[in-house]
């Protein structure tokens, strides 16, 4: 357990605008990851170890991307006991995103809205982090998430994912392909049959020569959203398996605001993440784990606020389970409560 409870820092950042809140908790987690004051959040790693997708996962907690862009508290945030963790969505080159404010609280609901677009520093810079971490070499799990730049035209999409893939491949665990934030233009529209399907073929294509030339298979997963009908999972799960896709990521955050209608900021635009969310991500896992059958891997993520919610993805059908917007809400005993609640 954190040495410090939530309680005290939580008041102290939900006093403050989001992303400032969200900007000094990652600069302090940069600051003193690695030090003796990591003691203040961190928690002894539940042992819980799972194979899924060939990797030997400690446990089935992971921290999901979106978090740490740009990769600089990965030892932070695995400090507090994940068994993997996921950072990203990284371009391939640095960009500001979309303009602020573009972060909303709606606490009643226990959900975030955001509309960032991508902001981060670019790849060379996201490797550079990623390479001084050591979460790895301490047993966990990392996954490298990847996305297209804004300016990018959406036909010239696959080139941005090959350029990123490329990059992180050598220092991934697993690597996700984010075609589902709402907040880059036209982005999701690559889930559609033939977008995703084009797309997916030439990154498996790059990615059998990055196995000829790095000596070791990087499991690819791909992040898909929630709002998707079951016509839509059913084509999606087909060209996953079809292309060779070693796995899925359900879901990414919703553009519906039925769960929160008249509550303050619920109309702003972006992806609207925590509790509200939770149904329609395990009804996209139930719809996956139907179509994909017993053995393939999915992730599932959205709306985990207590062990008994990371149960119930579980009860979906997911292997593993992401935590985000809970981790803002709860704090960093959820990871404990949450690994807990999985261990066999």
């Amino acid at each position: 357990m954190a040495l410090v409870p939530y309680a005290l820092p939580k008041s102290v950042l939900f006093s403050m605008d989001p992303e400032t809140a969200h900007d000094l908790t990652i600069g302090a987690l940069a600051q003193f990851q690695n030090t003796p004051l990591a003691c203040l959040w961190g928690a002894r790693r539940v042992d819980d170890p799972v194979e899924v997708a060939g990797l030997r996962f400690p446990n089935r907690i992971g921290m999901a991307a979106g978090l740490d862009k740009n990769g600089r508290v990965i030892d932070g945030l695995g400090a507090m006991g994940f068994g993997f963790v996921e950072v990203g969505t990284v371009t391939p080159k640095g960009q500001p995103g979309n303009p602020k404010p573009r972060m909303f609280r709606l606490p009643q609901a226990n959900a975030l809205i955001n509309r960032l677009g991508f902001n981060n520093e670019g790849l060379d810079s996201f490797l550079t982090n990623v390479k001084q971490a050591r979460f790895r070499a301490n047993g966990g799990i990392l996954g490298l998430n990847i996305g297209k730049n804004a300016a990018t035209p959406i036909e010239q999409a696959v080139d941005d994912y090959l350029i990123c893939l490329e990059g992180v491949y050598p220092h991934a665990d697993y690597i996700t392909v984010n075609i589902s934030s709402p907040n880059t233009k036209n982005l999701r529209a690559l889930q559609s049959d033939e977008a995703l399907d084009a797309l997916l073929g030439q990154l498996q294509e790059r990615r059998q020569q990055l196995i000829g030339r790095h000596g070791r298979t990087v499991p690819m997963f791909v992040k898909i959203a929630p709002d998707l009908d079951e016509a839509q999972v059913g084509v999606i799960a087909a060209t996953l398996e079809k292309n060779g896709i070693d796995g899925v990521i359900a879901t990414n955050t919703t553009i519906s605001r039925e769960a929160v209608q008249g509550l303050p900021h619920a109309e702003e635009t972006g992806g609207l993440s925590g509790a509200p969310v939770f149904e329609a991500s395990n009804q996209v896992i139930r719809l996956l784990r139907a179509a994909l059958g017993p053995r393939y891997p999915i992730i599932g993520v959205g709306g985990v606020m207590s062990g008994a919610d990371a149960r119930a993805k579980r009860d979906a059908g997911a292997d593993l389970v992401q935590i985000y917007t809970g981790l803002i809400y709860k704090g960093p005993d959820l990871v404990r409560e949450c690994a807990q609640a999985l261990s066999r």
